[in-house]
């Protein structure tokens, strides 16, 4: 069976951060791939630790979207 993860990825200096939203798990990478692995690689952990976890995730794939705001 095949779960999907939002994944939102966000650089920080030389860093990008990536972080699941659906199990607060976050790692990190010098690129967007790598940061992507590495989340990938700590939510399968994070799973073995905690499969009751499981129920969080999503065979369907999520909405994503962004908006922007002005101020002043």
């Amino acid at each position: 069976m095949t779960y999907r993860c939002t994944t939102v990825i966000t650089q920080e200096g030389t860093w990008y951060i990536a972080h699941c939203v659906e199990l607060g798990v976050v790692s990190q990478g010098r690129s967007i791939e790598t940061a992507q692995e590495n989340l990938k690689e700590a939510v399968e952990l994070y799973l073995e630790d905690a499969p009751k976890a499981w129920k969080l995730l999503s065979r369907k794939t999520p909405i994503v979207t962004a908006f922007e705001l002005s101020h002043g």
